[in-house]
């Protein structure tokens, strides 16, 4: 599953897969505290996942690939 990031505020990315279902979204909670709160439909696969904190969202986001085997791409907004 490819995973595309998008920026929703200065502090918010979501997360969509390929097909446009959300997987969920990376908050940060506080400087470098980003936490990771997964979508509905995947909360029960991702229940075992260390969620946060990670220090910076390439951390988050590299623990989300390792975890679900997949690649996340992070776009620009407008994209």
């Amino acid at each position: 599953m490819d995973i595309t990031v998008k920026p929703v505020s200065a502090t918010a990315w979501s997360l969509v897969d390929l097909l446009g279902r959300d997987v969920g979204i990376v908050v940060e909670k506080a400087p470098q505290e980003f936490r990771i709160k997964p979508g509905a439909r995947v909360a029960d696969n991702m229940k075992s996942m260390k969620l946060g904190p990670y220090a910076t969202l390439d951390e988050a986001l590299s623990a989300i690939e390792t975890f679900t085997r997949s690649t996340c791409r992070l776009v620009a907004v407008g994209e």
